[in-house]
């Protein structure tokens, strides 16, 4: 009994240092943040002079004009026809109008055989002529 007295005291002046815990406010969580991806922009098809007869023309009608490409490479996006003449080699790329619309001639370019640049209308007009 004589160490009993002695460890109650100890525990009940313990007890006094102790203090109660922190009343907290409860964390609020943000709100979700809705996300919505850009919408793609749209393809700007610039019209140069001499371009018109190709630029905005499905791969049929680009047949029509030029007869049978030399190559003609479907891309992951697009396509690529190359047609092949005396005066120049002209590439027409084409891609949908919107997605999974029709694939219409939206760039070109014209070159030598050599590698050259060339005019692109003339390259145009060169193989129209031929």
């Amino acid at each position: 009994m004589k160490h009993v007295l002695p460890l109650t005291a100890t525990a009940l002046l313990l007890a006094g240092c102790v203090s109660a815990p922190e009343a907290r406010a409860p964390v609020r969580q943000p709100a979700p943040v809705e996300r919505k991806a850009a919408p793609l922009p749209t393809r700007t098809v610039i019209v140069t002079r001499g371009l018109e007869g190709v630029i905005g023309k499905d791969a049929n009608a680009l047949k029509r004009v030029f007869g049978e490409p030399r190559l003609d490479v479907i891309e992951v996006y697009g396509r690529k026809l190359q047609f092949v003449g005396k005066p120049c080699i002209l590439d027409v790329f084409l891609y949908p109008e919107r997605k999974g619309g029709r694939e219409v001639a939206t760039y070109v370019d014209a070159r030598r055989s050599d590698g050259t640049a060339v005019d692109r209308a003339a390259c145009i007009e060169g193989l129209l002529n031929r």
